[in-house]
């Protein structure tokens, strides 16, 4: 059987749903791999590039940040040699992508985090889109998560079923 990039496979999925995936990706995903990370924090680069995101301050100016999308995070950084990172958003703490809005020049969403905390952002026109790629990895990384609750919550109950069997094998 032939394994399918992430990427494809995002793809597949965002075209079953009856969407057009022009603005996903189509570059291979590289791998990435820092100083700091172990072999299972080894993560695939789904998207980099340019991003804005509305500032928390009074004024609510947009910024341009280098972002990076992997598949269990979105990086942020200030600048774009990414080396001054400034924000790191697990999928994990992400609930859903929000209010996607298209207008003349941008599309316009928002990122919801568990904690009900809004990240707006924009990116420019269609071919650039970054809102439909987070939501395919976001929905990856829920579908990995809940194979993987799946057969620790199957393990833990094969090996109490084991248990069990054995004290009645025991008893008189």
């Amino acid at each position: 059987m032939k394994k399918h990039s992430v990427g494809r496979r995002l793809q597949r999925r965002y075209a079953a749903l009856g969407h057009s995936y022009s603005c996903l990706f189509v570059q291979k995903p590289s791998i990435t791999k820092s100083a700091a990370m172990t072999g299972s924090e080894i993560s695939q680069i789904l998207k980099e590039g340019e991003l804005e995101k509305r500032s928390d301050n009074l004024l609510q100016l947009w910024k341009r940040k280098t972002c990076v999308l992997t598949t269990d995070s979105l990086n942020i950084y200030t600048d774009n040699q990414k080396k001054n990172k400034s924000k790191e958003l697990k999928l994990q703490a992400i609930k859903k992508v929000d209010c996607v809005e298209r207008t003349g020049k941008f599309v316009y969403f928002t990122i919801v985090t568990t904690d009900n905390k809004e990240i707006d952002f924009r990116c420019p026109g269609e071919e650039n889109c970054w809102n439909a790629v987070i939501t395919m990895a976001l929905i990856d990384f829920q579908n990995r998560k809940a194979i993987q609750d799946f057969k620790t919550r199957q393990e833990s109950e094969n090996t109490s079923l084991g248990q069990q069997e054995r004290c009645k094998a025991r008893a008189p």
